[in-house]
């Protein structure tokens, strides 16, 4: 078995695990028709596997071949409870996210490159899982609590540039990203 990563410095060296999420990431978010194409993603992102290994992991998260506008196309069962087949729709994750925060934000508070979203209790991992898997651009990463979510914005975007995103979208004003 060949894998092998290239990874920044401060990254964690590539698990089995993170490697899965990763093919489920790009299944998600963007239409893979072929393991050909899977693995040419994977490896725009230092990640190269076997087909062998490439075809275990697509077994193990479950994923399968469905009919799409587009062809065919692999698909992967949802988070949790939800066993739905999950696939990429285009904008769909990024159509949710607005959505989400106009129902579920109550404040946006910015200091340096860090945000503090408000939430009712019990909905801010929600909402911070929504912001991880959309394609929102200058986010860093969250870390979510029972009604807070803190979010670290790259350097380049700041703290209070980030806020005002999420306080658009929560008012129903689409910005881009």
């Amino acid at each position: 078995m060949t894998e092998k990563t290239t990874s920044p410095a401060n990254s964690a060296p590539l698990t089995k695990t993170a490697r899965q999420q990763k093919i489920i990431d790009l299944i998600t978010r963007t239409s893979v028709h072929s393991q050909i194409d899977l693995a040419e993603n994977l490896a725009t992102m230092g990640i190269t596997v076997t087909q062998a290994t490439l075809s275990r992991d697509l077994a193990e998260v479950g994923a399968v071949k469905i009919r799409s506008t587009s062809g065919s196309v692999y698909a992967v069962p949802g988070e949790g409870g939800d066993r739905s087949l999950q696939q990429s729709t285009g904008d769909s994750l990024d159509a949710k996210l607005p959505r989400l925060l106009e129902e579920l934000l109550v404040s946006a508070a910015a200091q340096d490159n860090t945000v503090v979203l408000r939430t009712p209790p019990g909905a801010a991992q929600y909402l911070a899982s929504a912001i991880d898997r959309s394609s929102m651009t200058g986010i860093f990463g969250t870390i979510a609590g029972d009604d807070t979510v803190l979010v670290i914005a790259m350097s380049s975007v700041g703290g209070q540039a980030l806020a005002e995103t999420f306080l658009e979208y929560a008012a129903g004003n689409a910005v881009e990203t």
